[in-house]
């Protein structure tokens, strides 16, 4: 099996994880608070990932890498988590899953800035489609939905996307599961002060579902799934795997209804076989990115 097809599997891997966070947040939130949510999911991943990376003697990356690790860091273990968590105050998590089909477009745009991937214009054309396949259903399915709610979600993506992005293409030099433990540790001293700042009064008054989730989210969300994401990002071609992440919000919807009695009409399957279409037309016009370091990978 060729690396392309290895990155479309690990990448495949990845989005089903990350389908089921914002299901989780949103049960989370009922209990905790947005910003500790955020703060102690980055605290528990962090410890995990500075464990592996002492147990497993992983070589520290250069200061020219810090600013990278930085921009992962503010992506995608703060950035996206805490907008997330505080639109989930305001909308469902079925309204807020809908937004996710709009980071394959800005994880594509990423990559050709920060990582110089160049698709062909026909890929353009059907992640455009895709998107806007996934817009166009949550604007004609929820339209009650909070302004501010979406407001964040958008802020969410964008950041997620470059955090993606920039993820991908350091990737290829440091390893798939290394990148996002470097950043999860970079962050650990902050996320340590104001998970103790933020804490609940009252640990007795948490639920346990609320506990589960918080679980979940930080170590399959936080930290198992960005092994891998990052890989199957590097290995297939951040623009043309990052087309996958259009199938999470029909697995998230899914989940939401199966595990929080969500409505979800029956015109998502449609809807659904049409962004599937769209994945594969971006996956056959996408050009194939730079290689990734093998060696790199084989540690992962």
């Amino acid at each position: 099996m060729d690396e392309s097809k290895r990155g479309w599997i690990n990448g495949f891997v990845g989005v089903a994880i990350f389908s089921a966070s914002l299901p989780a947040t949103r049960v989370a939130v009922a209990d905790f608070d947005p910003v500790f949510l955020t703060v102690a999911r980055a605290l528990i991943a962090g410890l995990l990932a500075a464990s592996l990376l002492i147990v497993l003697k992983q070589e520290r990356p250069g200061w020219t890498d810090i600013l990278a690790l930085l921009i992962v860091a503010l992506g995608v273990v703060v950035g996206f988590p805490l907008l997330t968590a505080l639109a989930l105050q305001h909308i469902t998590s079925a309204h807020s899953i809908v937004f996710i089909g709009l980071l394959p477009l800005a994880t594509a745009l990423f990559g050709v800035i920060r990582a110089g991937d160049s698709p062909r214009p026909a890929f353009w054309l059907f992640s455009v489609a895709g998107s806007a396949l996934v817009a166009g259903y949550a604007l004609t399915h929820d339209l009650s939905a909070s302004w501010v709610g979406d407001a964040l979600m958008i802020a969410a993506i964008i950041v997620c996307g470059l955090g993606y992005a920039e993820g991908a293409r350091l990737s290829r030099k440091l390893g798939g599961w290394q990148v996002i433990s470097w950043a999860l540790v970079l962050s650990l001293p902050v996320m340590a002060v104001l998970v103790y700042l933020t804490m609940p009064p009252i640990i007795k008054n948490i639920g346990l579902p609320a506990w589960i989730a918080l679980g979940y989210v930080s170590l399959f969300s936080m930290m198992i799934g960005f092994v891998f994401w990052f890989r199957g990002l590097a290995q297939g071609g951040i623009a043309a795997v990052g087309q996958l992440q259009l199938l999470q919000p029909f697995m998230g919807l899914t989940l939401a209804a199966l595990l929080l009695g969500e409505a979800v009409s029956w015109q998502m399957a449609a809807v659904s076989v049409a962004v599937v279409a769209c994945v594969v037309g971006a996956k056959k016009y996408a050009n194939e990115s730079a290689k990734p370091n093998p060696s790199k990978f084989l540690q992962s």
